[in-house]
């Protein structure tokens, strides 16, 4: 192209200049020597007396001490179904998830859901006070209940756990849509007869409700057979034992068990997810000091992440160390 002082070019010549260096910029700015992209990355957790939200905070630190140019953004939620939306929607990049919401789960987008990791199993806890007459979870009909927030792993598996027991979620109870930390509080209160939570092992909320307040964890495994007879997607349950004093004086409970999943997007940096897959393994020491669960993460089931496949960077980490 040739250009006179009359053709006036330099306009378009500047919009090209202006063009190339904001890619420049851009490149710049998402890229760098470690070959990850930089900058915000957006990572929903849970509510903030849960496993997820202690979990997530110290992952964070991690991660950006071993990423650098990684700033990781902890973005409360409501729980398993509120972070599959938030990942699906793009609001956050990596989130927690139960495996049971991630197999119940069918909003628009649901198909571009991936896995890093499979971490540590929750388990369903029905909480009640320790002189309660509340010997199962018939028993409950009638009574004060939390049951989880509406977008909560918790309230998805609660309103389950009451219909094979013979009794409507919303009206054979009272429903209380309360986080852990509100339901502890509430029935400590006498203002809540009992509560449902889904989440690794010790709850910080729980610990701390039964350092003041003696609480009793009703058993569930009972309702394994029904709940897989009537919900063929709840494959993902098991039944399993809740140790005896993970609570105070609590007596070993046989109940029912779920795994944990890292879940991220099929469009999310292969770069980026295996550098977080390995930060989420070569961490499970310096976490687990701190949060049990995180203790429970292991190389060689890491990679069961049933429904979800593995994203391709998670991939690529776990052939990188594959013996």
């Amino acid at each position: 192209m040739t250009c006179s002082p009359a053709r006036r070019c330099w306009p378009l010549l500047a919009a090209l200049l202006l063009l190339v260096g904001s890619l420049t910029g851009w490149w710049l700015g998402t890229a760098g020597p470690g070959g990850y992209p930089k900058g915000v990355q957006g990572f929903a957790t849970g509510v903030p007396a849960g496993v997820y939200s202690q979990y997530g905070a110290m992952l964070k630190g991690y991660v950006q001490s071993a990423m650098p140019g990684v700033r990781v953004r902890l973005d409360d939620s409501q729980g398993s179904v509120d972070n599959l939306d938030r990942v699906v929607s793009g609001q956050d990049a990596f989130a927690f998830a139960t495996a049971d919401a991630v197999t119940q789960y069918r909003n628009s987008g649901w198909q571009r859901l991936r896995a890093v990791a499979r971490l540590y199993d929750d388990y369903l806890q029905l909480v009640v006070p320790a002189d309660s007459p509340v010997q199962r979870v018939a028993d409950l009909k009638g009574m004060r209940v939390g049951v989880g927030q509406p977008l909560s792993g918790v309230n998805l598996v609660t309103n389950q756990l009451l219909t094979v027991a013979g009794i409507d979620p919303k009206t054979g109870i009272k429903p209380y849509p309360l986080d852990v930390g509100a339901a502890a509080k509430e029935l400590a209160g006498g203002d809540l007869d009992a509560f449902f939570w889904s989440g690794g092992l010790p709850t910080g909320a729980l610990t701390q409700l039964s350092n003041t307040f003696p609480i009793r964890i009703v058993p569930l495994g009972d309702l394994a057979n029904a709940l897989h007879d009537r919900y063929p997607d709840s494959a993902a349950y098991r039944t399993s034992v809740l140790p005896a004093a993970v609570y105070g004086k609590n007596q070993a409970v046989l109940t029912l068990a779920v795994p944990n999943l890292l879940i991220t997007r099929d469009d999310v940096s292969p770069s980026l997810v295996e550098g977080l897959t390995r930060s989420v393994i070569a961490s499970r020491d310096v976490i687990g000091s701190a949060v049990h669960s995180a203790q429970l993460v292991d190389l060689g089931t890491a990679v069961y992440t049933e429904p979800l496949p593995l994203h391709q960077g998670a991939q690529a980490y776990y052939r990188s160390v594959k013996p």
